[in-house]
């Protein structure tokens, strides 16, 4: 695994666990249920939402089931806390980080995904927003939308640089149909990304 990202893994089995993974740690008092809708441990929608059509109750998560499933097969794992990402969503001790979603108001087979980070300086928004993308597009067969955007919440200290970079990705997915990046290695070898390299 060294030399190579690790959300430049195509899928991780879910036969081995993953190396992030605390078992059942993750699981437990502290967090809501994945078929529950708790507005009031979710961040707010943030700007990239504004005007677009915010899921809400059953299509929320329905969707985010969806990603907890993808993110479990391509490896989209926070390394502070050892679990997969959409578990954030979940978790009460961080009500105002993890993801929402709007269906774009032009055009209903895009989904607009906005990632709020745990705190403004998180070294991994980077590379979680990143494998998010990858793992939501490179997946596109398992759900309605033909493109899932996604962006960082400008509460992030370098959101204007991360936004730079997944619009880039984004980008280059449309005009060649293909997910950038998947066999980058992870000291960096696009130049375009450095400036928002994360360290892990």
């Amino acid at each position: 695994m060294f030399g190579t990202g690790y959300w430049a893994v195509d899928t991780v089995s879910r036969s081995e666990m993953n190396p992030f993974s605390r078992g059942a740690d993750a699981d437990g008092d502290g967090f809501d249920d994945a078929s529950e809708f708790v507005p009031e441990h979710l961040p707010d929608p943030g700007p990239f939402l504004a005007g677009h059509d915010v899921l809400v109750e059953e299509d929320h998560v329905g969707f985010h089931e969806l990603t907890e499933e993808l993110f479990e097969e391509r490896g989209v794992y926070d390394a502070t806390f050892g679990y997969n990402l959409a578990r954030l969503n979940l978790d009460h001790r961080h009500p105002e980080a993890g993801y929402r979603y709007a269906v774009d108001a032009d055009d209903p087979s895009v989904l607009r995904a906005e990632f709020s980070p745990t705190t403004e300086f998180c070294p991994q928004a980077d590379a979680l927003t990143k494998g998010s993308f990858r793992a939501w597009n490179g997946l596109s067969d398992r759900h309605e939308y033909d493109l899932v955007r996604v962006r960082v919440d400008p509460t992030h200290h370098q959101a204007e640089g991360l936004n730079e970079a997944l619009e880039r990705l984004e980008t280059e997915y449309l005009e060649t149909g293909e997910i950038p990046g998947k066999d980058r290695s992870a000291d960096g070898d696009d130049e375009s990304d450095r400036r928002t390299q994360s360290p892990f």
